[in-house]
């Protein structure tokens, strides 16, 4: 018996030590992992410029949603030892380490690259959470939109509504624009804000029509539960439920917008499981209120016209008595120049007669006249001396005088200035005649900057950029940007 019970102690002691063991992990725990991925996405959302807000929304949407869905599922394992997870949930938590890591290497190293390393990295992800779906845990796989549109009010141009108290305008100079490179002044919460050059006693402008969130994933509602509530901003609200999907129709006031760059948000979708609230964030990027401005530099050839006054030489024609002589000569342009043959004139110098040596310029009848050219450049002239009586001798002196003409070939620049874009009007900027060279220059948001440029031969650029259309009209003379909510990348 003592044998036995010696025994007994020694295999309790075991266990006990095992069970000590196994409660003890000396790596980091899961929720360890899970709160330091957590922190490591927020880190870089807060570093993500324009350019990642619109490119890399999708990776940071897809390891939002596994993120959430792994805390979900191992909520009841939060402080078991991460190195004792089944390999399956470890290599989903692999495939979320390498994506921040894709997204950080994006970040860090901006390029079509490093964007593309992240997409995959994101696909990968999102096969993970996928696989995810075969349990009766919460699941969120999709949400739209990715991108909320902008408001219809632009701050630049808007004022706070009558109702809130305003500053008499003549202490600050009266109505000013914001000054470049300044945030807009933001609207008070009295109310929303109306245009500043409509009057006190008319309406106010548009109303924003609210954002439609739909969801997309599986166990999100239980029949005859709750039905799962959306927090935005200081909004809440609970979904309509339909098979599979949450639907929510979100007042477009509750996403802070920023007047000129895109901003991330995040809204945090409540899912009851019985006595608990299962939380999911959704991020989704806010356009802002002004798209952002451009400018269009042309190299125009022109060509400008000089003129300059010819004066031939003097042409003598001499004739003997009783007869008629003519004298014909033919001039050509200097090189470079062409006859104005509108400003052509002949003149006649000098007539001279003379009658058994006694001058006398009635005896001669002579004249200078044009006469037809052998080329069509030239200018050909007929000095004539024709005596009025058969004895008499004559000589005429002539010329001609003409206005001469050339293209003298310049180069300038016509520059379009920097123009606003706007979410409502496209923006038009004629093409020079003669436009042999562009260069286009955009900023979108205020961070994104784009420069397209090219031969007239060439054509002008299809649209590159997110949320702009470059186009032509049906002539071919004007070039159309088109800032567009719509056009996603």
């Amino acid at each position: 018996m003592a044998a036995t019970v010696t025994v007994g102690l020694m295999l309790v002691a075991g266990i006990f030590f095992m069970v000590r063991e196994e409660a003890a992990p000396t790596g980091p725990t899961v929720e360890e992992q899970i709160t330091d991925l957590r922190s490591e996405r927020a880190s870089l959302e807060a570093r993500a410029d324009g350019e990642a807000r619109i490119g890399l929304l999708t990776a940071f949407r897809t390891a939002s949603l596994l993120t959430d869905a792994l805390a979900v599922r191992l909520e009841a394992d939060g402080d078991r030892g991460f190195d004792r997870l089944p390999s399956f949930r470890r290599q989903a938590f692999a495939e979320l380490e390498a994506l921040n890591a894709a997204l950080k290497e994006a970040l860090d190293r901006p390029g079509a690259g490093a964007r593309l390393a992240a997409s995959k990295a994101a696909g990968h992800a999102a096969a993970q959470l996928d696989r995810l779906a075969g349990d009766d845990a919460p699941l969120v796989l999709s949400f739209t939109p990715r991108f909320v549109p902008p408001r219809h009010a632009t701050g630049e141009l808007t004022l706070p509504p009558a109702a809130a108290a305003r500053p008499d305008p003549r202490a600050e100079g009266g109505l000013r624009l914001d000054a470049p490179g300044q945030p807009a002044a933001p609207a008070t919460s009295a109310g929303p804000a109306v245009p500043r050059y409509a009057p006190d006693f008319t309406a106010a402008g548009d109303e924003d029509p609210p954002v439609q969130i739909e969801i997309v994933g599986s166990h999100l509602a239980i029949a005859g539960g709750l039905p799962p509530v959306l927090s935005i901003g200081k909004w809440r609200g609970p979904a309509v439920v339909a098979p599979g999907r949450l639907r929510f129709a979100v007042p477009r006031s509750a996403f802070a917008t920023d007047t000129r760059r895109t901003t991330f948000l995040a809204g945090t979708l409540a899912i009851r499981r019985g006595a608990r609230s299962v939380p999911f964030q959704l991020l989704f990027t806010v356009l802002p209120d002004r798209p952002g401005a451009f400018a269009l530099d042309q190299r125009v050839n022109t060509t400008s016209l000089e003129s300059n006054t010819l004066v031939s030489p003097e042409i003598l024609s001499r004739a003997p008595a009783g007869e008629t002589r003519t004298v014909r000569r033919c001039f050509d342009p200097p090189a470079g120049w062409r006859f104005d043959r509108d400003r052509l004139r002949v003149v006649i110098v000098e007539r001279l007669g003379w009658q058994e040596d006694v001058s006398d310029p009635t005896l001669n009848s002579g004249s200078v006249e044009f006469v037809p050219s052998e080329e069509p450049a030239q200018v050909c002239i007929a000095v004539i001396a024709r005596p009025v009586m058969r004895s008499a001798r004559t000589a005429t002196i002539g010329r001609f005088e003409a206005t001469l003409l050339r293209d003298r070939p310049s180069e300038t620049a016509v520059k379009s200035g920097v123009r606003a874009l706007d979410w409502r009007e496209a923006a038009r900027v004629l093409l020079e005649p003669g436009m042999v060279e562009w260069k286009l220059y955009v900023r979108l948001f205020d961070d994104i900057d784009r420069e397209f440029g090219g031969q007239a031969d060439a054509g002008l650029p299809r649209a590159t950029m997110p949320f702009l259309r470059i186009e032509t009209d049906d002539s071919g003379r004007t070039v159309i940007l088109r800032a567009d909510p719509t056009a996603e990348p």
